[in-house]
């Protein structure tokens, strides 16, 4: 089986510009777990996921010892957090493939590219799926 044949193609991206409170946002009302980020040319430029988050902004958001400084971390912008060293497979690429990929650089997905085309994205979730099957 092959990635294009289980990958993601409704893929929700941000840019990289764009501020930490829009993407806990976007976190906090759907089920995404990672966000392509694009750059001014609408290229891919990087990755944001739910984990990147969760460590860049204060744990003392929304609890009774929040302060400014807590608040001001939902400022920060997404260049500043994501990963910017993409790991990129294609769609013709083996689902075996993609899993070792994933475990040999620990990561929870990979953008699907062809061409130098943004096609898809494939996780970890897409995988185990289709093992359940």
């Amino acid at each position: 089986m092959r990635v294009q044949e289980i990958m993601t193609r409704r893929i929700a991206s941000v840019h990289q510009d764009d501020r930490l409170e829009f993407v806990q946002d976007i976190f906090t009302q759907s089920a995404f777990r990672y966000l392509l980020v694009m750059d001014g040319e609408e290229q891919l430029c990087g990755i944001i996921s739910h984990a990147d988050m969760s460590r860049a902004l204060s744990p003392y958001l929304g609890t009774d010892a929040e302060v400014e400084r807590d608040r001001d971390t939902l400022q920060r912008r997404v260049h500043q957090v994501m990963t910017r060293n993409l790991v990129t497979i294609t769609g013709a690429a083996t689902l075996q493939s993609a899993a070792r990929i994933m475990l040999e650089h620990n990561i929870g997905c990979l953008p699907v590219m062809d061409n130098g085309k943004l096609e898809g994205l494939v996780s970890w979730k897409d995988l185990l799926r289709q093992v359940i099957k």
